[in-house]
């Protein structure tokens, strides 16, 4: 396999917000960068779905939610089945279950975490605003249960299609810290966060992302320029998303990184989440 995806996912995706697709081949130990696709809706999110493998996506949305919340809501316990009952939902049904669930619970305890959420310091894939990644959770998890795609570790298929769960954030923060670098709001686009962009990028295509990851990145000069000067960030998480779904694949006899007992929640893939 040489066909490696990053996938910057939104729940509405738009010609002003799209999906972000990173295409990519890997070749011996170095991930090249040939463009960056906008996906302008979920019909084409399916399309790119069906492509023939062999190929590996990471992509960045929570692929399923906290056992805790499951057996509150009486939920089955097996992803499959959940992501069947969640895809039988229309997208307010789901928002009020949650809703509701969350004002039923103690203060303190309204969100609950997967484990792999807890790892990589991840947000709750409950959260329905500011972040909305449940609303991403809905939108995806079932297109994925569709697609027959192999869906690791929740739905592990004979299919040479794999898709893995990315976090961009992980990548950015080993070198960031908490340095800003993004923003989906005009307001907030800063020129400290462009820096910080520079400072990634110039950080991802040196020897350090292969002490990191094993990794090392090529990206055509203009290229890299472009997604520096873009304040929303999004080809820039679709290529660390890449890196995200390059560094599993080369863990492939080792799980793709992934430790076993994580078949129900999901498991975020990097290297910084591996358990011992």
């Amino acid at each position: 396999m040489n066909r490696i995806f990053g996938l910057d996912f939104t729940s509405a995706p738009r010609p002003g917000k799209p999906i972000t697709c990173a295409r990519c081949t890997l070749h011996n130990s170095w991930l090249i960068v040939e463009d960056c696709l906008p996906l302008t809706s979920f019909q084409e999110f399916e399309s790119f779905l069906q492509q023939p493998g062999p190929w590996i996506v990471a992509c960045d949305f929570p692929f399923g939610q906290p056992c805790k919340l499951l057996r509150g809501l009486g939920w089955p316990l097996t992803w499959t089945d959940y992501v069947h009952l969640v895809a039988s939902m229309d997208k307010n049904a789901f928002e009020e279950t949650l809703t509701r669930y969350q004002a039923s619970r103690p203060a303190g305890d309204k969100q609950h975490m997967r484990v792999t959420d807890q790892v990589a310091r991840s947000r709750s894939p409950m959260m329905l605003h500011r972040v909305p990644v449940a609303k991403m959770f809905f939108a995806g998890a079932p297109r994925l249960l569709a697609s027959g795609v192999s869906v690791l570790p929740c739905r592990p298929l004979p299919d040479n299609r794999i898709v893995v769960e990315g976090y961009p954030a992980l990548v950015a923060r080993r070198w960031l810290g908490k340095r800003g670098y993004k923003s989906d709001e005009r307001k907030k686009q800063s020129a400290d966060q462009l820096a910080a962009r520079r400072t990634l990028l110039e950080t991802i295509r040196s020897n350090e992302l292969d002490a990191a990851y094993g990794l090392k990145l090529s990206i055509p000069d203009e290229m890299a320029e472009h997604i520096v000067q873009e304040p929303m960030g999004d080809r820039l998480d679709a290529i660390l998303c890449a890196i995200q779904a390059a560094w599993s694949y080369t863990q492939c006899q080792n799980g793709y990184g992934i430790p076993p007992g994580h078949e129900i929640e999901g498991w975020i893939v990097d290297s910084v989440c591996m358990l011992e």
